[in-house]
């Protein structure tokens, strides 16, 4: 809802960020709604940048974490907001309050934040998530790392790689297992946590094994 998009910048802005992007949003945009939400932080709502795609919004980022309370049976590292390091231009998904994020979005994520709450009632909002995660965000600085990370454009056109030469050649016998065998092929390939180079190695390496 474009009052919690409102909301969530508003709390960016509190915290010092600014880069919102935001995938389809559910009412249209721009919204009146999220401009009256947003107070004083309606510079974030105006400045956001609208998306047709996760794979779009975070192209050229190259860490994404995921915020779900589930793991999706995923064997992804779970973090706490106090355990989040920036590894490069790195990026928080938040899905919609309801229905939160898919399983493929999750997929494009490198690791899953699970903020620790109340078990009895561990409900938080859309704006509350965002403000836990600001706050933690906002004192850290880039992880200094032996080499950059590839952009998450690049590791999206890994997998498309891969997974159209796997389709060609029958790897997916089960239709009703594919997008499980998939989510587990990104899981396992996003922990290597290629570089650019590596990734075009990698896709080298394919090219060369389905050569016909």
């Amino acid at each position: 809802m474009g009052e919690n998009i409102g909301a969530a910048a508003r709390v960016m802005l509190n915290f010092g960020l600014t880069d919102l992007r935001i995938v389809k949003p559910r009412d249209g945009w721009p919204n009146e709604r999220a401009l009256d939400m947003a107070v004083g932080a309606r510079e974030v709502v105006e400045q956001a940048k609208i998306y047709e795609s996760l794979n779009e919004a975070t192209a050229n980022l190259q860490f994404l974490y995921a915020t779900t309370a589930r793991t999706r049976e995923m064997d992804k590292e779970v973090v706490t907001p106090r355990e989040i390091a920036l590894h490069g231009a790195t990026g928080f998904v938040f899905g919609p309050e309801r229905t939160g994020l898919t399983n493929e979005d999750i997929t494009l994520c490198d690791k899953i934040i699970s903020i620790p709450v109340n078990e009895k009632f561990s409900s938080l909002n859309l704006a509350q998530t965002v403000a836990i995660i600001a706050y933690e965000v906002s004192g850290l600085k880039i992880v200094a790392g032996k080499r950059e990370l590839a952009s998450k454009e690049e590791i999206a056109s890994l997998f498309s790689h891969l997974e159209s030469e796997l389709d060609a050649r029958g790897f997916f016998q089960e239709p009703n297992k594919k997008p499980g065998m998939i989510a587990n092929i990104r899981t396992m390939l996003a922990r290597a946590e290629f570089s650019g180079q590596e990734v075009r190695t990698f896709r080298g390496i394919i090219k060369a094994l389905t050569k016909i």
